[in-house]
């Protein structure tokens, strides 16, 4: 009697152990993130917890624990209409292009407006096209509670050219997002409690992976839900800003003044000048070549002035006879 005993506590302490590993190989067949998962990690979890006395087969245990994770599914499928009737997630955007008199004070007009209504200005870009003219490009994030009195003041602040703006609702993309970020973080509390309950290294090792790799996909998820939380509790408004072409307060059937052609007079000069200095520059090399070849010429010339010269005294030139003045005829 002793000994069928002795050989059936063997037995028992071996197919609880089959049991474990059969419950661990099913937990990493499965994905992390999917309803698959859960109803699996939850039967092999029941089965890991199952006491020592209770003799169910492995397939009521399952049934159990499927029934159990229908019955969760069920409370969250109730629960998923009543977080989309409490809350909508809207992602606002908007682009306005406004003339304004002065870019400068338009821009610390809008840094204000945002400022004051609790938000803030993610990117300013500001440039000067000439001496007078400027155009600033400004990207402002608001509170959605604010965002129509803000839109209407920027729009207002000058002569609107163009504006459009944008609603899109991503309700279902949040809930989706959170219910998985849900469902991601209990299969990362099953896959320690696995760890905790394992006694083999090797199994170890295999969970200390399996639960890399869903804390990743965790992280990954809390990001995802960071990112809508942003988009969604702060609209985006993009502002154009720039100044007219002509300068502002001048009267378009004003004529030029004395100081007007005075200046343009002094341009004319600066530019003849200057196309004359680049003229003599051009012509210089050529110049320098000409005087060159002159030199040379008068040089050689020079010299066959000396040889067709003679050689001995020149000849006194006799000197012309005085005319005689004719006596007057008696």
């Amino acid at each position: 009697m002793n000994n069928t005993n002795s050989t059936a506590r063997p037995r028992a302490r071996g197919s609880r152990a089959a049991l474990a590993t059969g419950a661990l190989l099913a937990l990493l067949a499965v994905g992390g993130c999917g309803a698959g998962d859960s109803s699996s990690s939850d039967s092999s979890a029941a089965g890991l917890n199952a006491p020592a006395g209770d003799n169910k087969p492995a397939g009521e245990r399952a049934g159990a624990g499927r029934a159990a994770d229908g019955a969760k599914s069920d409370g969250g499928a109730s629960a998923a209409p009543k977080a989309r009737a409490s809350a909508t997630h809207v992602i606002r955007t908007a682009t306005l292009s406004v003339e304004v008199e002065s870019v400068p004070k338009a821009v610390a007009a809008a840094r204000g407006a945002t400022e004051d209504s609790g938000g803030l200005v993610a990117n300013e870009t500001t440039e000067r096209v000439d001496d007078t003219h400027e155009v600033s490009h400004l990207v402002l994030r608001v509170p959605q509670d604010r965002y129509q009195a803000v839109l209407r003041e920027l729009a207002g602040s000058g002569k609107l050219l163009s504006r459009s703006s944008n609603a899109k609702d991503v309700t279902d993309q949040v809930v989706d997002v959170e219910s998985r970020i849900a469902t991601q973080r209990a299969s990362v509390a099953r896959v320690r409690e696995l760890m905790d309950q394992a006694g083999k290294l090797s199994d170890v090792v295999t969970l200390e992976g399996e639960l890399s790799s869903r804390q990743a996909a965790l992280e990954s998820l809390l990001a995802q839900q960071a990112s809508l939380e942003d988009r969604t509790s702060l609209a985006t408004i993009t502002l154009d800003l720039n100044e007219p072409e002509g300068p502002a307060g001048k009267a378009d059937d004003e004529g030029p003044g004395f100081l007007d052609a005075l200046g343009g007079g002094w341009d004319a000069f600066v530019t003849m000048l200057r196309w004359i200095a680049m003229a003599i520059g051009a012509a210089a090399p050529f110049l320098a070549v000409a005087a060159v070849l002159l030199l040379v010429w008068r040089r050689v010339r020079a010299l066959r002035a000396r040889r067709s010269a003679p050689s001995g005294p020149a000849r006194p030139v006799p000197a012309a006879a005085p005319e005689t003045e004719s006596a007057p005829a008696p």
